[in-house]
């Protein structure tokens, strides 16, 4: 069932633009609403999108005078966003929304710019630029004319420049004036621009689309679903930071998961579970240079962890402390507070993430195509996270869902364990390592046992999400994904048939049904959904798959995306935007349930 009209007006829906360094979100109405310099986590230097109900500032608006209608489109298979804007004459004037991304001299060109380009299509527009920034956290920037084409703002974090060809005064003024000629605004580092400013833009542009396009000709794309991957794929790639390698679980913060929920939660820190998924559905593209980023990233991580302690989540330069704290100044996205810096889930145990930094780093013994292949010493480094995993299969953590007030053991936790001992034993037996893939494989056969001990429940035909409980989870679905059940072993099928009864809320699951620490969950976990939809397909309801496969993408923004949680009733997306997670699953799910290539030859 597609949302209704006025469910889509109040949902999360906003068009991202990047380069991997820098993002922004821009509005409906072609406002950027959302960035933060000089990176993803950084200070957001426009913070409408959680500045309240009405904020009157944060964003950056290109706008014309009367307007009426704005259309918006990306420009094919990127992430640069044009808008077309008409008022009540006919006027009509496009805005070209980018972040520069193209090699030059041999290296990534991806400052901290965002660049916008202004034409008059049609009749006599008249247009106003509105630049409010923010700083420290929604307070006000210091400005100053630096010249006579170019406004500077001094942040905390660093300088930056709005250079234009737009006349500088009605600019800072916000006057309204006739738009005659194409205008071109860089706003990025305090520097001058040594060539012509709006020979350069074009020129950068061009680079761009081209840099895309030539990124989205190189992926393995299933043949049903084209523009659905493609869109998924660029904004993935959008959700690394590509300086590190590390992968953000989503471009927001403190969009919260319902309405006066409290569940507002800062999303722009790489978590290892987050960034597995993410890698596992571009590998599937083969999109190896992100695959190939991210394992540098987790080669620190492991490092650094000594054979030690792995947290759930870290800063994108690798940082381990991420302290919560509150930003008063903003008052969230449409009122409702509190926004979050921070996130301390950062403490907590979650003893799943062993497994996932374990099966993504394997697929690197196997990978021939791979700029660098991993070898001994990878592996020696890898079973010291083996190790941990073996350890900590059947103590109690903090789970995936991340709860902040109580343990248990968890299945999918152990499950994670399991897969990291097996998963060595198969990169030992590639590597040649008879005697360490037995010792593996005997860890995994062990803790396996185990899990079918204690998690398995008779009385109710149906594994429980926790070994002491009898609990109901949307993880228990992930047990097939991660191979430790068969599609037809009649324990996953009594499972999935549990957890698709208590759980699923018409065309959507629910990741458990009981109170947390913010009592129950009443918006469902778009993820979720598509777990059901590849356990579906597995068990041979291969139409139910795809059906429940179109209502979720019916549910898409305006851009193609998805946020992380949806209301079952009315199918307002909420949670933070774009979510990886979801992402993950467009991809996934496409690539499952399309008809072959072979299919048209």
């Amino acid at each position: 069932m597609t949302s209704t009209p006025d469910a889509n007006a109040m949902s999360v829906d906003l068009w991202p633009i990047g380069n991997c360094q820098v993002s922004a979100l821009v509005d409906r109405a072609g406002r950027f609403v959302w960035a933060c310099v000089p990176r993803v986590d950084g200070d957001p230097l426009f913070s409408a999108l959680v500045g309240g109900a009405d904020p009157d500032g944060g964003y950056w608006s290109i706008g014309i005078e009367n307007s009426v209608k704005v259309e918006q489109h990306y420009i094919r298979n990127t992430p640069i966003l044009v808008s077309t804007h008409t008022d009540d004459a006919g006027n009509v004037l496009e805005v070209t929304d980018f972040c520069p991304r193209f090699v030059r001299t041999g290296r990534t060109y991806r400052p901290v710019a965002f660049a916008r380009i202004v034409r008059p299509i049609a009749g006599s527009p008249r247009v106003t630029v509105k630049l409010r920034t923010t700083c420290g956290w929604g307070g006000t920037c210091r400005e100053q004319i630096g010249g006579s084409n170019h406004l500077r703002i001094l942040l905390d974090a660093m300088q930056l420049r709005l250079t234009t060809t737009a006349p500088i005064g009605m600019v800072q003024e916000e006057r309204a004036f006739r738009l005659e000629r194409p205008l071109h605004f860089f706003l990025g580092p305090d520097e001058s621009f040594s060539g012509d400013l709006a020979e350069t833009l074009e020129a950068m542009l061009a680079q761009t689309i081209a840099e895309w396009q030539e990124w989205v000709r190189g992926l393995a794309i299933p043949l049903e679903w084209q523009d659905v991957v493609i869109r998924s794929a660029i904004t993935l790639k959008l959700c690394q930071h590509e300086e590190t390698g590390a992968i953000v679980a989503a471009l927001t913060t403190s969009i919260p998961e319902h309405a006066g929920s409290e569940r507002n939660w800062d999303y722009r820190y790489c978590w290892v579970r987050d960034a597995y998924y993410t890698v596992q559905a571009l590998n599937r593209l083969g999109a190896l240079d992100v695959l190939e980023g991210y394992l540098g990233y987790l080669r620190n991580i492991v490092d650094s962890a000594a054979g030690g302690h792995i947290q759930p989540l870290y800063g994108v330069l690798g940082e381990p402390t991420l302290e919560e704290r509150f930003a008063p100044a903003l008052a969230g996205y449409r009122g409702m507070g509190p926004v979050r810096v921070g996130n301390q889930a950062y403490e907590q145990i979650q003893h799943d993430a062993y497994g996932q930094i374990v099966l993504c780093s394997v697929h690197a013994f196997f990978d021939q195509r791979l700029f660098r292949q991993s070898g001994r010493e990878d592996f020696e480094s890898l079973e010291h996270v083996g190790e941990r995993a073996w350890q900590f299969h059947d103590q109690p953590d903090a789970g995936l869902w991340e709860l902040r007030t109580r343990q248990s053991v968890h299945t999918y936790s152990s499950a994670m364990c399991w897969a990291a001992c097996d998963r060595l034993a198969n990169a030992a037996h590639v590597l040649g390592l008879s005697d360490r893939r037995d010792f593996w494989q005997g860890r995994a056969d062990t803790i396996r046992t185990e899990i079918e001990t204690r998690a398995w429940r008779p009385e109710t035909n149906r594994m429980s999400a926790t070994f002491a409980g009898d609990d109901l989870d949307a993880s228990l679905i992930q047990l097939l994904d991660l191979r430790f059940f068969e599609p037809d072993d009649p324990r996953f099928v009594g499972t999935l048939e549990a957890v698709e009864k208590g759980l699923r809320r018409g065309s959507h699951m629910l990741r458990y049904d009981t109170e947390d620490d913010f009592g129950l969950p009443e918006t469902a976990f778009n993820v979720c959904t598509f777990w059901l939809i590849e356990a579906l397909h597995f068990t041979g309801r291969h139409a139910d798959a795809r059906a429940l496969f179109d209502e979720m993408l019916a549910r898409r923004t305006a851009a193609g995306l998805l946020s992380e949680d949806i209301d079952p009733t009315s199918g307002e997306l909420w949670g933070n935007y774009p979510q990886t997670y979801s992402l993950v699953g467009m991809i996934n799910c496409a690539a499952l349930l399309s008809k072959p290539w072979s299919s048209i030859r």
